[in-house]
């Protein structure tokens, strides 16, 4: 088989696969809204923002001095940082986390308990 052949070949089957890999990355693209976390932070805050959200009574106050409400605690579990060192991963069924980030412009800490069923945000919290 000549050189020229092997060449067409190749490049035959390089665009049938970039045909195929721009499909499925397409489909994986945020316009198709499905989004995939394979790091510890993403899958942690994709599976608080999952779950139906609990507010304390002290977290109710909280968001009211800072002129916030729920679509600012959810804005927070999208862009926030979960600080996992200081967060009770291992207590079971239910797991602490404490998220940093900022709402309205302020730095904040929200702690949220995750159970199976339900997450409840227990504070928020100005940040040093």
């Amino acid at each position: 088989m000549s050189l020229l052949k092997r060449i067409g070949y190749y490049l035959v089957g390089l665009s049938i696969g970039l045909v195929f890999l721009s499909i499925f990355f397409k489909k994986k693209s945020e316009q198709t809204g499905v989004s995939f976390c394979y790091l510890p932070n993403c899958r942690t805050l994709k599976d608080l923002r999952a779950k139906p959200l609990l507010l304390s009574e002290e977290t109710n106050r909280s968001l009211q001095e800072m002129a916030a409400d729920t679509l600012d605690i959810n804005q927070l579990l999208t862009d926030g940082s979960v600080d996992f060192s200081l967060s009770d991963t291992r207590s079971v069924p239910c797991k602490t986390y404490l998220i940093n980030g900022e709402i309205n412009r302020q730095k904040v800490v929200v702690k949220a308990k995750n159970c199976p069923e339900e997450v409840e945000i227990l504070s928020v919290e100005k940040a040093d």
